[in-house]
């Protein structure tokens, strides 16, 4: 019998959990054995109750309808992978919750030297934006290759996939819904990048909506495929943080980016490090020495210098733009009492230096 033609059906099996059938095929060793021990299940669990009988003799059922979504993906190009794949995510092998059959469409090798997960709330702000752009840049050039694995959510997560892809870094997200359609649909652009340079992968099928309850299930995935669970930005409550606490249950590292006390979105990350539930890193360099990842080039800094010389001016526009969100170039004139063509100067320069981004609506920020 085809093994991911068993492993799909042992998955759809009525009355069977993901964590009994995952029980059920390590303990026969491959689905296909289950299958053979279908009609002897005290071989394969002491706990042979008259319900687990009643669905392991349903097996026909579940055989035909694995037959028809097998077909389906091979005419949509999807692949259907198994713990007996080659290209199975081997990190989940520790997990024991793991899936029994995922989907996926992509490019993307799943068993990386390095994969790090990068989550965090959907409300991410100009900080948490910088931050994800920081941390895959730096990371191309430290750890080059680093798998970065999210969930395409509003926030954290398609800002890390974005960020990701400029830095050239392949990444991965894992959906609650099938392949069959992309949520959010405002994400759809980067998604289809990613299959050229990453990839999808989901453990539902074909028209599988996205509802509420998938995404805290794909969580486990998202945290039990990677080295380590970044968060970046979390308010104090937040799906972030339940990846944060599935890695630590899996045994893998938490890391998250610190900030200010007064900041909504980094209360969750502070607390985090305060009951030592994450390491903080504050960079890339920070991540690689944290995981013990060997870099490319230890000696050769990637952060800009900390403190550049500034002229009076702009040390007032520093001082004035600093702590916020980003400021409209007419009140920062006034803030700064200097005339627009001069400031428009300044910021000019102050752009060219890295230190200061231009936003939308004529704002611009301090990045530091």
């Amino acid at each position: 019998m085809d093994e991911t033609l068993c492993a799909l059906a042992l998955s759809r099996l009525p009355g069977i959990g993901t964590a009994t059938a995952l029980k059920l095929y390590r303990a026969a060793g491959s689905a296909a054995a289950v299958y053979e021990r279908r009609h002897a299940p005290e071989t394969l669990t002491p706990d042979a109750t008259p319900r687990l009988r009643r669905a392991l003799a349903a097996w026909d059922e579940a055989l035909a309808h694995a037959g028809t979504e097998l077909r389906l993906a091979a005419e949509k190009g999807i692949d259907v992978l198994t713990p007996a794949a080659a290209g199975w995510p081997r990190r989940l092998d520790a997990c024991p919750d793991a899936p029994l059959v995922l989907f996926g469409r992509g490019t993307a090798c799943l068993n990386a030297p390095h994969v790090l997960t990068v989550v965090g709330t959907r409300r991410i702000t100009e900080y948490g934006k910088r931050l994800c752009a920081a941390l895959c840049r730096d990371l191309a050039q430290l750890v080059p290759g680093t798998l970065i694995v999210s969930g395409l959510a509003y926030g954290v997560d398609i800002h890390a996939h974005r960020a990701a892809l400029d830095a050239g870094l392949p990444t991965v997200a894992v959906l609650a819904h099938g392949l069959d359609r992309i949520y959010p649909p405002l994400h759809r652009s980067t998604a289809v990048e990613m299959t050229r340079h990453g990839g999808l992968l989901t453990e539902y099928t074909f028209g599988t909506n996205p509802d509420k309850g998938n995404f805290v299930r794909r969580n486990r995935i998202v945290a039990g495929m990677s080295d380590a669970t970044l968060v970046v930005e979390s308010a104090s409550h937040g799906g972030a943080l339940i990846t944060a606490r599935l890695a630590r249950e899996y045994g893998r590292d938490v890391l998250a980016f610190p900030g200010r006390t007064t900041d909504e979105y980094s209360a969750g990350c502070n607390a985090l490090i305060r009951s030592n539930g994450a390491a903080m890193v504050t960079s890339a360099a920070d991540v690689a020495a944290a995981l013990g990842w060997q870099t490319a080039a230890p000696d050769k800094p990637v952060q800009r210098e900390l403190f550049p010389t500034l002229t009076t001016e702009e040390t007032r526009v520093r001082d004035l733009l600093r702590g916020t969100e980003g400021m409209n170039i007419n009140r920062l004139a006034v803030e700064a009492n200097l005339p627009v063509y001069r400031l428009t100067a300044l910021l000019f320069e102050l752009e060219m230096k890295g230190l200061v981004k231009p936003l939308p609506g004529g704002r611009y920020l301090w990045q530091e």
